[in-house]
């Protein structure tokens, strides 16, 4: 019998997570032959991915959602922020699992399913892993002309995407569901990875403390794909202000979406975030834990229906 250990379950994934073991580096060096220049061994001795190196993870990220979603052409600029597709992808599952409370175990899937994905980016990732793993209808909304390019293309350059994600401008960067839900609309889901940064100082600081776990280095600057472009990582008032205005705006739309979700990255804020969404009368509130390796974060989803209103939105949406 072999002595070799069985590949090893990442902490904390959610159970549907095609990321849950090791990576696969042979099958991800098939996906994309161009990340064998970036696999070196690790200080135990272990092949692994340079994990400092931005185009090492982009490389990485994209073998990722060939190997395991079928996505082959997945192109935005470097200057935008490359998402991790494990965490990306637990978020969809564990928001996934908020729909199954509610549909006597089952998750609802299919086109019946609209979510709504607040700061789309230029990556498309949310809509991507939800349509593919759920088959659910997004609409991306994104205050940058670019990023809605650029998800726009990506869509298009995917035929399995075609005709289930609509990529929309939003126009006033003040606002987050004004001029993208009407008031005809039925949304079933909204997620949100909102921008944490007050400042760019912040968001420098915070990325050269992460190149300096990752690789021991110091750098004064870090290279932009770590940084991502300014929209992405910084908001005047951070994360909190960012959830707050969400909040507040998410109360004029009461009745139009059954649950308002948002990432919550730092803990801190949840006693402000609480309050706030007591103040405005959510019905109910959820906080589902989440965290990849030594990192730990949440999701806050709330509805402003009433029990019986959530049985008849089910029963009039959900099923056939």
């Amino acid at each position: 019998m072999s002595s070799e250990k069985q590949p090893q379950e990442k902490a904390r994934l959610h159970a549907r997570n095609k990321n849950r073991e090791r990576y696969d580096l042979s099958a991800l060096t098939i996906a994309k032959p161009e990340l064998k220049k970036y696999i070196r061994p690790n200080k135990f001795g272990i092949e692994s991915i340079d994990f400092s190196n931005p185009r090492a993870v982009k490389l990485l990220n994209k073998a990722l959602l060939h190997q395991h979603y079928g996505i082959k052409n997945w192109e935005f600029p470097d200057e935008n922020l490359c998402p991790p597709i494990p965490g990306r992808a637990d978020y969809i599952h564990h928001i996934a699992d908020l729909l199954v409370e509610n549909n006597r175990g089952t998750i609802p899937i299919g086109d019946k399913i609209t979510c709504i994905d607040i700061g789309l980016g230029a990556s498309c990732i949310y809509p991507i892993i939800g349509v593919t793993e759920y088959g659910w209808r997004f609409i991306g909304t994104d205050i940058d002309p670019k990023s809605i390019a650029s998800a726009q293309h990506i869509v298009n350059s995917n035929p399995s995407l075609k005709g289930k994600i609509e990529c929309r401008i939003q126009k006033n960067p003040r606002d987050l569901f004004h001029g993208i839900i009407t008031s005809e609309d039925k949304i079933d889901l909204t997620i949100c990875n909102p921008p944490f940064h007050a400042s760019m100082e912040d968001a420098q600081k915070g990325t050269r403390r992460k190149i300096k776990n990752l690789s021991g280095k110091k750098v004064k600057i870090p290279e932009l794909n770590f940084a991502g472009v300014s929209n992405e990582l910084i908001c005047d008032g951070g994360e909190y202000k960012f959830i707050e205005n969400m909040i507040w705006e998410s109360k004029k739309f009461a009745k139009n979406c059954y649950w308002f979700s948002t990432l919550v990255s730092k803990q801190s804020n949840l006693k402000g975030i609480y309050k706030l969404l007591k103040k405005v009368e959510a019905n109910q509130i959820k906080r589902i834990p989440m965290g990849t390796g030594n990192k730990s974060s949440r999701i806050v989803a709330w509805t402003f229906l009433s029990r019986e209103e959530q049985k008849e939105w089910i029963a009039t949406r959900w099923k056939h």
